[in-house]
């Protein structure tokens, strides 16, 4: 492949296992990943790595003419539960940086951008169960809202300037190899480091809260193959559902346990039960299925198996 790509946000939780993939695929020159600060894992050095800040728009010019970039994965946002904090600064580097790249792909500076929404663009008045593509969307976070403002304008863009835009609406992600970056989903990765390490668990969700989530292996090749697949097969500007595997804490505990038997959770639900309840609880993806082939491969007690797996190994506990 001759196609550099960038990755903005290579240090977060997504981009750092999509840019060890990329690069995999690709190899090491041809994917240039940046951040706002250095990365802490170091195989994201064996490539090209510059210190950009997405919110700046002559950064950006710069570093995609730089190295003549074709696609650029746009992962940099502030995410929920931390957005709730500083709303202000969340809203600002959510849509700032998205309507640079947007600009650099209406000029053609770039060819082809990725840009993930999330189910946070859904709110208490959607669907709760089998929730549509296209359905009510009044988010009640600054995260929500600012993710539903970016669909649109990927969808006005890709109208208007012809911009070959591509979106997935993630649900939670659950990742061994990175930490978690501030989301409400966040303890769906917290209770695997916890069985391991301390064999308890207190979850700032309640017992039967039950929410969207997908292994992170998953949600790496669906952005691969949504962003890869001809432009015929991809008929959603705004936004393709992604369902994932729905399940409570109460529901992870028991998958847990059937590796860890001793394992126990409790429950202290915290200001982020509130933002969960306003999410759905399963996801209808029949679009991205239709359109470009999706197909999830992890169920719970597959990514119990791979996640326990993996985290003995890194942190010694094997």
């Amino acid at each position: 492949m001759n196609k550099t790509i960038l990755i903005l946000g290579a240090c977060g939780q997504i981009g750092t296992e999509l840019t060890l993939a990329l690069r995999e695929k690709y190899g090491n020159d041809s994917i240039v990943a940046t951040d706002i600060r250095q990365p802490e894992h170091s195989e994201l050095l064996k490539g090209p790595f510059e210190v950009v800040d997405a919110g700046n728009a002559s950064a950006l010019r710069t570093v995609c003419e730089k190295h003549n970039i074709h696609t650029v994965y746009h992962l940099v946002a502030m995410l929920s539960a931390t957005g709730e904090k500083f709303p202000m600064k969340a809203w600002d580097l959510n849509m700032q940086s998205l309507l640079h790249t947007l600009e650099l792909a209406k000029e053609g500076v770039i060819k082809k951008l990725f840009w993930p929404s999330s189910i946070a663009v859904f709110g208490p008045t959607t669907p709760k169960r089998n929730t549509p593509q296209q359905t009510i969307m009044e988010p009640s976070t600054v995260y929500g809202i600012s993710k539903l403002a970016g669909e649109r304008w990927c969808e006005y863009y890709h109208a208007k300037y012809g911009v070959d835009v591509r979106s997935i609406r993630y649900p939670g992600l659950i990742s061994w190899k990175s930490q978690p970056g501030g989301g409400t989903t966040d303890y769906a990765v917290e209770i695997y480091y916890k069985a391991l390490e301390e064999g308890k668990y207190t979850s700032f969700l309640s017992a039967q809260r039950t929410l969207p989530m997908m292994y992170m292996d998953d949600a790496i090749r669906a952005t691969i193959e949504l962003t890869e697949a001809p432009k015929e097969q991809v008929k959603i500007r705004n936004s393709y559902n992604l369902a994932g595997i729905s399940f409570d804490p109460l529901t992870i505990e028991a998958s847990i346990q059937k590796k860890i038997p001793a394992f126990e959770c409790d429950f202290t639900p915290d200001f982020r039960e509130e933002i969960a309840a306003s999410w759905p609880e399963s996801i209808d993806d029949s679009a991205a299925q239709d359109h470009w082939g999706w197909s999830m491969e992890y169920d719970l007690d597959g990514m119990t198996e791979a996640m326990l797996t993996n985290l003995k190994t890194k942190l010694g506990l094997q």
